[in-house]
């Protein structure tokens, strides 16, 4: 095979890698994924671009200094430069060297600060979904639309259907409107526990005695999946995450029947508080 010929595989090949890996953003996660899922919020659109600046400004570093090794290889050798110089101290090279990381770090802290700020509080929000944390499942709360509560327990491998994801399904989904601003309060009734979904872009620990906030807005429907990510005991590895994002027609339809599901057919005269439905088996975990 001649020269040209093994570039033009070498071309093909990468054009393949890329249009597969673009494949794979679409789709969620996928093996050997090299980046991350496709973005589904504002927050996690942000959350990228912070990375791809990061991205650029650490390989600059990286072949700045690689640069500066070499050239001391080559030039500052023994062999090359038997004569040392005797230079202790110079002024411009040490404003310089004291001056760029500091721009560096300015240049980081800018988007980084903005960005902390943008994912903390909802400005404007549209619903509230309570996430409550347990050994080993969670707990889902919608007090703006009915004030009814469910449990959400991993789907055992013996009870896997055709088309749901091993590991990562689960009994009762969690399902939001698209485009819909919601605040997510989080919490936990025993130990930390981590919510994690990475196509939206959160990450945030359930503390006990502690109300953490963030917020969503899903720009795309479809169904996402996500984690427990906080080493939370024996069973952490069981805690996924699914939500469905509908249209906002769906979502009320949605609601109206949950409410019936999720009767709170015990709850005491004369109090609002929800009742929590306990799924079948989650006892057992």
């Amino acid at each position: 095979m001649t020269k040209s010929s093994w570039i033009i595989s070498l071309f093909v090949f990468a054009a393949a890698l890329f249009a597969a890996q673009a494949v794979a953003l679409a789709a969620g996660p996928q093996p050997w994924q090299m980046n991350f899922q496709e973005a589904a919020t504002p927050v996690m659109e942000d959350i990228i671009d912070f990375h791809n600046l990061l991205l650029v400004i650490e390989t600059i570093i990286v072949l700045f200094v690689l640069g500066l090794m070499l050239i001391i290889i080559v030039k500052f050798n023994s062999k090359a430069n038997p004569t040392p110089s005797k230079t202790t101290h110079h002024t411009a090279l040490e404003v310089v060297w004291t001056v760029v990381p500091i721009i560096i770090l300015i240049v980081i802290a800018v988007p980084s600060m903005k960005l902390l700020f943008f994912q903390d509080k909802a400005k404007n929000p549209e619903m509230t979904l309570k996430i409550i944390g347990h050994q080993w499942f969670w707990s889902y709360q919608y007090p703006d639309n009915g004030n009814f509560e469910f449990d959400s327990n991993i789907v055992p491998d013996d009870e896997i259907k055709d088309g749901q994801v091993r590991l990562l399904e689960v009994d009762e989904r969690v399902v939001l409107p698209v485009n819909t601003e919601i605040r997510l309060l989080m919490t936990s009734d025993d130990v930390i526990h981590n919510w994690a979904m990475p196509a939206f872009g959160v990450k945030l620990d359930t503390v006990p005695g502690r109300t953490n906030e963030t917020w969503i807005k899903v720009t795309k429907t479809g169904t996402y999946y996500g984690m427990c990510s906080e080493l939370c005991g024996v069973n952490h590895g069981f805690m996924p995450v699914r939500v469905d994002v509908v249209s906002k027609a769906d979502f009320a339809k949605w609601a109206t029947a949950a409410k019936v599901k999720y009767a709170q057919n015990d709850e005491t005269p004369g109090t609002d508080k929800p009742i929590k439905v306990v799924q079948a088996g989650a006892a057992a975990r």
